[in-house]
């Protein structure tokens, strides 16, 4: 039946499918990139690292009850169809991402405003347990068995592109207004919430039009659709088993790969590494954009030689390189001495000091002391640092640091590794997931240990990274462990158990 399919049909199914998920990523991920400021506006003032990481046990709540999502919706994917439930689930997702933009700041409502955020993010989180299964099965379902890797992983650059739009937005709003009107409690920092009912409601109209999958229409009409998917997934023994391999021999590796790459990398450069907010963003932007046209390359190249191999390869890449990238992060930004400033920034006071090599310019804040210097790196790059100091104390740290054009590019490549490894566990998995369980169970199967394992194991990866580093801080580098090992025991499984396989029919 997918041989009756047009190419002008496959393309409208990947470009209604990919906007409609693309955008639920969106939605899904502003509130990880905003949690520093949003730490601020929903949680009571005195602990910034407790806010902070408040915030990003939030975060990882919606991650955490993805699961549910699938179970939830991908047994109304099987019983009543893909288009429906997935379009179902790109309402609530849109619905509560725009109320998270309307919550009062905690000054206002008190405890309600964390516990309203809350609940909303595990609306979020839900939602898109619904929404990856139905999409890449949707596609799947309209594929040719030899174009099957490829079609899919137009799905797979959704996730990335969401991230993509997200910090773009963030960005465009931060650079046309001050900080502390972006910051404020009504401030821009919204902008992003509220501009997702309009994406949503752009991506409802596209998908109105769709039609349903046409292997589940057959089976349909054929009155072979399963009676109880959850059932049938998860009480059957060999399925179950493949429920598991997929878990424990991909999805959990890839999951990991996948945040640290992205979401952990980001975090270390803004926190860790002190690169100030614009340039930390668009390092991912330009790493992003370089990297996600490997997604359909290692798509297409599943085609030809298989899945497994190139997962596997994926994640030994992260394993092997991601302390030795990490660490040249820290030591490119290290400070290590001054130089003049000669072009000090508008309203702030330059104060010559008593050494003649060096120049400070300064401003206070009622808690802190600012001051803008020129500094060398241990690479010989300079980096121009703001540095703080608490009032009343001795202790100083450098914040906001902007590097030279040549470290500056170089930061861009080593995050383009970091997420080419994405590309190549997250590129075929979609194609590897679908040809693994039967049509009439698939949303079911395939949903649950996709989002176990990029929900759960994946999705703790900044709040792990951050708790590990506050309990251990003599190593910088102490969060990385835990993707390191789970990638590690997810690679020993995948090259022992999993099956290389190429152009498996999914009509069974």
């Amino acid at each position: 039946m997918n041989q009756t399919i047009t190419p002008k049909t496959i393309r409208s199914v990947i470009a209604a499918s990919s906007v409609g998920t693309m955008i639920e990523w969106y939605d899904f991920y502003i509130f990880g990139m905003l949690a520093k400021t949003i730490s601020t506006q929903f949680f009571p003032e005195g602990n910034a690292t407790a806010a902070l990481l408040s915030t990003l046990a939030i975060f990882a709540a919606g991650f955490i009850v993805r699961p549910f999502g699938a179970l939830v919706f991908g047994r109304l994917g099987d019983l009543i169809g893909r288009k429906y439930t997935f379009l179902l689930t790109l309402v609530l997702m849109g619905g509560s991402t725009f109320l998270i933009g309307l919550v009062p700041g905690y000054k206002t409502i008190g405890i309600a405003a964390p516990l309203l955020v809350l609940l909303l993010r595990l609306i979020q989180g839900l939602a898109l347990g619904g929404e990856y299964g139905g999409a890449a099965t949707y596609v799947a379902e309209h594929s040719p068995a030899n174009k099957r890797g490829y079609y899919t992983s137009w799905i797979q650059t959704t996730a990335t592109l969401g991230l993509f739009v997200a910090l773009g937005i963030i960005m465009l709003v931060k650079l046309n207004m001050p900080d502390e009107q972006f910051n404020a409690e009504w401030g821009g920092w919204r902008y992003p919430f509220w501009i997702s009912i309009l994406l949503v409601a752009v991506s409802v109209y596209i998908r109105l039009k769709m039609a349903e999958s046409p292997l589940f229409s057959k089976l349909k009409a054929e009155g072979k659709t399963s009676i109880n998917p959850l059932k049938e997934s998860f009480r059957h023994k060999g399925n179950f088993k493949m429920v598991l391999l997929a878990l424990f021999g991909a999805v959990m590796g890839q999951g990991v790969i996948w945040y640290t790459g992205q979401f952990y990398a980001q975090n270390f450069l803004e926190t860790k590494c002190n690169i100030e907010f614009e340039q930390s963003r668009t390092i991912m932007l330009w790493a992003i954009a370089f990297a996600t046209p490997f997604f359909l390359l290692f798509g297409w190249l599943s085609d030809k030689i298989g899945r497994k191999w190139i997962m596997m390869l994926g994640m030994l890449l992260g394993i092997l390189t991601y302390r030795p990238i990490f660490q040249t992060f820290l030591e490119d930004t290290e400070v290590v001495s001054g130089l003049n400033e000669k072009h000090p920034q508008p309203g702030i006071v330059k104060i010559h000091t008593d050494n003649k090599n060096d120049s400070i310019i300064t401003t206070t804040t009622p808690h802190y002391s600012i001051s803008r210097i020129h500094f060398y790196t241990q690479k010989t790059d300079t980096i121009y640092a703001d540095r703080s100091m608490r009032a009343g104390h001795s202790q100083e740290k450098i914040i906001n640091k902007k590097l030279g054009q040549s470290l500056y590019w170089k930061f861009v490549g080593l995050v383009f590794l970091l997420i080419l490894y994405v590309t190549m566990v997250y590129g075929p998995i979609a194609a590897f997931l679908v040809e693994m369980f039967p049509t009439r169970i698939r949303y079911t199967s395939m949903s649950l240990p996709y989002h176990i394992g990029n929900g759960v194991f994946g999705g703790l990866v900044p709040f792990i990274g951050l708790l590990l580093t506050t309990s251990y801080p003599a190593d910088p580098l102490v969060g990385l462990w835990y993707p390191i090992g789970v990638a590690a025991l997810c690679l020993v499984i995948g090259v022992i158990y999993l099956r290389n396989k190429i152009d498996k029919d999914v009509t069974d």
